[in-house]
């Protein structure tokens, strides 16, 4: 059993925030050799690189998302993935899709595997939500950000997926038509998304 002062703090601070790193450990005055010394104890538990957890802590389905938020918080969780979030559509993405403002350094994690889109202005800035995710803050566009994210990349994520998400958040009146247009007019897709969304509304 440890007792250390340095051990029950940074336990503390797992529970606290979920998922710690050295960091945080050094952060607070503890060495980071506590972390995989309690994790050899069995009282952590390794979740990626450098990452931390309690053992047998909860584990959501938007856990790797979590993760992603760690290392980069000013990441937005985007198409996708923010697809997924907002359970829209059938998509199940093997990465973690995030924005990252252009300039910003892609950040280094082996897990999970990570898709980055850069943009700048208002197109990234714009839409941001704050979910609370395994004690982390992860900022997740919104849905109807997300939508008119989806027909900006249509040529990467495919335009069916586009549709799909568009028809899929109307039927369930997850946004309104002057959320949809704001966000639409600063991707400049809007004379993309008028014939669809015409079409939707009839």
């Amino acid at each position: 059993m440890i007792r250390s002062a340095a051990a029950q703090q940074l336990l503390k601070l797992a529970r606290d925030q979920g998922i710690i790193s050295a960091s945080d450990a050094t952060a607070h005055g503890i060495h980071r050799g506590w972390l995989p010394r309690l994790a050899a104890a069995g009282l952590l538990e390794r979740v990626a690189r450098g990452r931390y957890r309690l053992t047998g802590g909860d584990v959501t389905e938007h856990h790797t998302l979590a993760l992603v938020a760690t290392v980069a918080p000013s990441a937005v969780v985007c198409l996708l993935s923010a697809l997924q979030f907002h359970a829209l559509g059938v998509q199940s993405p093997l990465e973690v899709w995030i924005a990252l403002e252009r300039g910003v350094w892609r950040p280094r994690l082996s897990y999970p595997p990570l898709r980055v889109v850069y943009s700048s202005g208002l197109s990234f800035s714009s839409g941001i939500e704050r979910h609370t995710v395994e004690s982390q803050e992860v900022r997740v566009y919104s849905v109807a950000k997300t939508v008119a994210d989806c027909f900006k990349h249509r040529n990467q994520i495919g335009l069916d997926v586009a549709l799909e998400a568009l028809t899929d958040a109307w039927q369930q009146r997850r946004f309104t038509l002057v959320e949809l247009n704001e966000y639409a007019a600063i991707n400049r897709v809007q004379r993309v998304m008028q014939p669809y969304i015409e079409a939707l509304i009839q």
